[in-house]
């Protein structure tokens, strides 16, 4: 078994943090903190020329259909820099469903564009009080006459709904009863936009849509399954993003634990603070592999049905326990906004229940078991 990558995926992740250390350093990340609608222009901008925008897209519509593994090096180097950008719900999400079920004329006009980074979509997903599964998905998608829907429901942690061209919106077809993908603009008469504030200071929006008309051109069918299947490799690249970010902050803690003096020794050299940075370099060197295996898996052809979900709970979890562990050995720096510490802590948690929470995750990977009992 040969867990070393290669010279090209190390070229690849060498390109991505530097890009990321020149263009999102920590002070640019605390600059865009709770930010209505700005990302890093420049980051944005230059991960379009690498072709990061089109990596999971066909190279027909501009992308470069990069496989699960080199596109989980990439999100664990966004990870340890915690670039805030629409490209996980872009690129990731939007684009996937495109890719897989929009018309030709759907594809050429949007895929394109977003595989280019000119255009983001967003996805409105979650509604309040419902759940992650199909069954939360109940915003009303009445058939309009001649054609198309009108679109009455709300949806919450809309990433970048203000910066996006359109927003790709989960709803109930009130005549099939099956869930239908509709293309909303933003700015369309009957949607209103609310900022909603996270622990991690991100870009989130609430919509309420009001008898919104979608037109036929902007309604794509598909399905639950679909979403599903976008969903599972999307967590792959989620669980990724939160590796890396474990690892940079068990490199940082290390680095003051080795610097940092009390009692005129360094604080690594306390049996308690070397345990925790043991214990802590275990649980990612274990969640890395975890990650790279999902990933190797999806581009092998085998199922990640349990692998996925897994990936995603052990590496989130995994990026909380550190952050929480480096607050202890940061004592009260690690609170203050001065120090980066907060900043990993606070997006540990944010991560943690985002794009299928512990719960979720946990019964999908219970299911794969007692199945295959």
């Amino acid at each position: 078994m040969d867990l070393d990558f290669s010279e090209e995926q190390v070229l690849l992740r060498d390109t991505v943090r530097d890009l990321c250390a020149k263009h999102v350093p920590l002070d640019t990340v605390r600059a865009l903190e709770n930010d209505p609608e700005r990302y890093p222009e420049d980051f944005w901008k230059q991960a379009g020329q690498l072709g990061l925008h089109g990596m999971r897209l066909p190279e027909e519509y501009g992308g470069t259909d990069m496989g699960l593994l080199d596109a989980a090096l990439v999100y664990s180097e966004f990870g340890r820099a915690l670039v805030p950008s629409p490209h996980f719900a872009s690129t990731v999400l939007a684009g996937r469903v495109l890719a897989a079920v929009a018309g030709a004329s759907q594809k050429e006009r949007w895929l394109s564009r977003v595989a280019s980074g000119t255009d983001v979509v967003t996805v409105a997903w979650l509604e309040p009080d419902r759940g992650w599964g199909p069954k939360g998905v109940r915003a009303s998608a009445i058939p309009a006459e001649g054609g198309g829907y009108r679109l009455s429901g709300v949806k919450r942690h809309v990433p970048y709904a203000r910066s996006s061209r359109r927003v790709l919106v989960l709803a109930r077809d009130e005549s099939a009863g099956e869930v239908v993908f509709l293309l909303v603009d933003p700015e369309a008469r009957g949607v209103r936009l609310t900022q909603q504030l996270t622990i991690a200071s991100d870009t989130q929006y609430r919509i309420d849509f009001e008898d919104v008309f979608v037109p036929e051109d902007s309604v794509i069918r598909g399905g639950w399954p679909v979403w599903d299947a976008v969903m599972h490799d999307a967590i792959v690249l989620a669980a990724a993003q939160a590796v890396g970010a474990a690892r940079r902050t068990l490199e940082f803690t290390v680095d003051y634990a080795l610097t940092r003096h009390q009692f005129g020794k360094p604080l690594g050299a306390f049996q308690a603070i070397a345990h925790y940075l043991a214990d802590a370099v275990t649980a990612v060197d274990g969640a890395e592999t975890l990650v790279w295996e999902a990933a190797w898996a999806r581009d092998a052809g085998r199922s990640t049905a349990r692998l996925a979900p897994m990936a995603k709970l052990f590496a989130c979890d995994t990026f909380r326990d550190v952050t929480a562990m480096a607050q202890q050995v940061f004592g009260g720096n690690g609170f203050t906004v001065e120090f980066d510490t907060q900043l990993y802590f606070r997006r540990a948690k944010q991560w943690q229940m985002a794009w299928w929470d512990a719960r979720y995750l946990e019964e999908s990977v219970a299911a794969e078991v007692l199945d295959a009992a």
